[in-house]
């Protein structure tokens, strides 16, 4: 379905697909056809991955590259796949592709900013290549969210979403929010407005959007991970690079060695989402959050299943927000249960990564939550169809870098936008992506800068509602109880226009106390039918990374672990991390050693995040490896 002719890099084979939108035409040997009767080597193009297609004429093209070659997919049906390439400079034997703007993240923030821009194309009769970079292996498998969507941003980009398919099909039918004790459930105001919202699938609508994309001539490169900036002589972003593929553990290369591709893009649009990789690097390069006087960004980590229920049980569009238990009254976070549609329901846990015990483990705090008295017997019965994990952005308006740099901009959750009482970022993550979309418009066609982004965002409403929300997050760190007051004055009383903006407290990574400080927490051990040990869980998150590659999860220092968090913290990246990627082993010595099974990791960056000595750093791993979501 999405364009995959960057796949032509590697000739290595793939999961089968589990998107219900792809199409089942897949051929193993893919057989290229040139204009010219006698190709030369400078136009044998990357030979495309063929597990999409739409089988219809291809949009027109910018004549920035013009189109050379096609792919024979069926029986008199051809269509152009690529363009004229080339070496980027500076970069050895890289080849390069050339796009007017390229967008790395497939995501609500990336495809939003994609559709956007051809819109304007197709409105002023401008030509513009666009193409959308993804790294896992279709798009949607690395989308997880709640997800109540509150559509605004989707009215205002395809204002015709309901008549052309897009999942989004179970309106919220009631709104409750709990109060919760170890045994008890208390009923509170619900202050969410989740009314006109609807329950849905991130994952799915995500590749409705995609679908949308194509349709106004995105290219879209599932399967492939963006893990360097390209610069220019002046060090303006020229675009980014895929990482090498076929790299052995001891970095040699893998008779499959493929060097990574270079995407130069006149304008460059990073929208990885919550601690994308690059956008963290183009934020601390450019001192994006010092420009704006902005905070460090504070984030929390969701741990989420989809369970399939009896059918007497089941409520479309309900909707349950708690607080309280299973957590202390330190630490702040709570769950959310959805009923989506097909007898299924969301459930899941958010706790803040500014959690002071070492001792907490934020997997086994989630299935202790499950066997509370009110929630139990809606699972009693039902089946787990998929489970995933996934960091999120708190910090809010505080936390907003300056969005713009040389070369490109930042949007959606890699500059943190989410809406944090409404517990919503997808629709901020879309009108950036639309922001930014239109601002990339204007300074290629019309001569303007990218700096109109930044200006248009504070024009936006999400600046009045994130502006209007900013006191929220940080008035939990005086505690559970000051922090739930003071946002109910801010609701109902001063309603977000009180002259006082909250600091966050300390950064994540700094707030874990040494154990000295705190008890072990003994969790109970899991049943098998309401709670679940990891290796289960992770099962059913369909992750899976090329075992013969070079770690992504690197120490910067490898002596930390055994010298620091082992003796002061008690090892808690063993604990923090929601896939059991980090284990202390005994080594020869019958001492302790870490161990790291990135083959699990579900790239959620909490490791990234919560390491007490920042001494983790996530990279990206040969693109199309990771979890594989479905209906998260």
């Amino acid at each position: 379905m999405y364009r995959s002719a960057l796949s032509a890099v590697t000739s290595r084979s793939r999961r089968p697909l589990r998107s219900p939108f792809f199409s089942p035409f897949r051929a193993e040997t893919p057989i290229i056809s040139s204009v010219s009767p006698s190709p030369g080597p400078e136009s044998r193009l990357p030979i495309p991955s063929n597990r999409f297609s739409s089988f219809r004429d291809p949009p027109n093209r910018s004549s920035f590259a013009p189109p050379i070659c096609f792919q024979d997919w069926a029986p008199g049906l051809r269509r152009v796949v690529s363009r004229t390439r080339g070496l980027c400079g500076g970069s050895g034997d890289r080849e390069c592709l050339e796009y007017d703007v390229v967008i790395v993240g497939a995501g609500p923030a990336g495809l939003s900013a994609a559709i956007r821009l051809k819109q304007m194309c197709l409105e002023r009769n401008a030509d513009l290549s666009v193409c959308v970079l993804e790294k896992g292996p279709e798009v949607g498998a690395h989308i997880i969210s709640g997800n109540v969507f509150e559509p605004r941003a989707l009215d205002e980009l395809i204002p015709q979403w309901r008549h052309e398919g897009a999942p989004i099909e179970v309106p919220v039918s009631s709104d409750k929010f709990w109060l919760l004790t170890e045994n008890h459930s208390l009923q509170l105001p619900s202050p969410f407005d989740n009314k006109g919202n609807y329950v849905i699938s991130l994952s799915q609508l995500v590749r409705w959007m995609a679908m949308k994309a194509e349709e106004v001539g995105v290219e879209i490169y599932p399967g492939f991970a963006a893990s360097e900036i390209l610069y220019d002589e002046n060090h303006r972003v020229i675009g980014v690079a895929t990482n090498d593929m076929g790299v052995a553990k001891d970095g040699s290369k893998r008779e499959t060695f493929q060097r990574g591709v270079g995407l130069k893009g006149r304008v460059t649009l990073l929208a990885e989402g919550c601690r994308g990789s690059l956008s963290e690097k183009m934020i601390r390069a450019h001192k994006l959050r010092e420009k704006v006087q902005g905070q460090h960004q504070t984030y929390a980590l969701g741990i989420k299943e989809v369970w399939e229920i009896e059918e007497g049980k089941h409520k479309p569009g309900s909707v349950l927000h708690t607080i309280g238990w299973p957590l202390d009254m330190k630490t702040y976070g709570g769950s959310f249960l959805y009923h989506m549609s097909n007898r299924q329901i969301a459930i899941g846990l958010v706790i803040a990564l500014n959690y002071r015990n070492p001792y907490l483990n934020p997997y086994d705090e989630f299935q202790k939550f499950k066997h509370h008295p009110a929630i139990k017997p809606l699972l009693t019965g039902g089946t787990v169809l998929e489970y995933g994990a996934r960091t999120l952005n708190e910090g809010g308006f505080q936390s907003i870098p300056y969005s713009v740099f040389p070369g490109g901009a930042i949007i959606g959750c890699s500059a943190g936008f989410l809406d944090v009482p409404k517990i919503k970022g997808t629709h901020t993550a879309m009108k950036s992506g639309m922001l930014a979309g239109e601002a990339a418009f204007r300074t290629l066609v019309e001569g303007a800068t990218m700096e109109t982004y930044w200006d248009n965002l504070k024009k936006s409403w999400i600046w009045e509602d994130l502006k209007r929300a900013r006191n929220y997050r940080p008035a939990f760190k005086y505690g559970f109880i000051p922090g739930l007051a003071f946002s109910a004055l801010e609701r109902y009383v001063f309603r977000g226009r009180l002259p006082l903006t909250l600091k966050h407290g300390k950064p994540d990574h700094e707030a874990t106390d040494f154990t000295s400080l705190h008890a072990p927490i003994q969790y109970p051990k899991p049943d098998g039918q309401i709670s679940f040990d990891v290796p289960t869980s992770l099962y059913r998150s369909n992750t899976n990374h090329e075992h013969d590659q070079p770690a992504h999860l690197r120490l910067r220092d490898s002596t930390v672990p055994e010298l620091v968090n082992l003796p002061l913290y008690a090892g808690p990246e063993s604990r923090y991390c929601p896939a059991r990627v980090y284990e202390y082993t005994s080594d020869e010595n019958h001492g302790l050693k870490l161990h790291i099974n990135a083959q699990n990791c579900l790239h959620c960056k909490a490791c990234d995040i919560k390491d007490p000595r920042q001494n983790i750093e996530w990279t990206v791993p040969e693109g199309g490896g990771g979890p594989g979501y479905t209906i998260m």
